[in-house]
């Protein structure tokens, strides 16, 4: 069983934008029930199919395939609600990897910063633009973003 053990912060100012770029990912779910969602996501060129159990404190499992390209926008157009789009930094901090995600459409404004983790008491070093915690309000869930949009709050 693959397993995600992952903390999300929100992120402050405008420092983290030193990551580059970025690259543009649209997701939308198949499922969004809190037990088990399944999402389609397209990043660049690449197309996977994830799904995801229930968070379990901050882990869950997770089970990620690729799927081919053309699959995936036709999966897309299967989905539940609006999608999620978004610019994804990956930024490198102190010997781990946080992935930046700024938020675009109806979640515009929202900023994100995750960490995935080997186990939940891993300790790792705060970079200076990372805000409050947030990795056990639902609100800032993906799935429920699809759902519940941020400029709607």
């Amino acid at each position: 069983m693959g397993l995600e053990i992952e903390r999300k912060f929100l992120v402050l100012g405008e420092a983290w934008k030193d990551g580059g770029p970025g690259e543009f990912i649209s997701q939308g779910y198949l499922n969004r029930d809190p037990a088990r969602t399944v999402r389609v996501r397209i990043k660049g060129e690449s197309a996977w199919l994830t799904i995801k159990g229930r968070n379990e404190g901050l882990a869950r499992a997770e089970f990620e395939y690729p799927l081919p390209l053309e699959d995936a926008k036709q999966l897309l157009a299967l989905c539940e609600g609006p999608r999620v789009e978004k610019i994804r930094r990956e930024i490198a901090h102190a010997g781990m990897l946080w992935e930046v995600d700024e938020f675009l459409g109806d979640n515009a404004g929202l900023v994100v910063a995750e960490i995935e983790l080997g186990h939940a008491e891993q300790g790792f070093e705060r970079p200076a633009w990372l805000g409050a915690e947030v990795s056990q309000d639902a609100r800032y869930f993906n799935s429920q973003l699809a759902a519940h949009p941020f400029k709607r709050w």
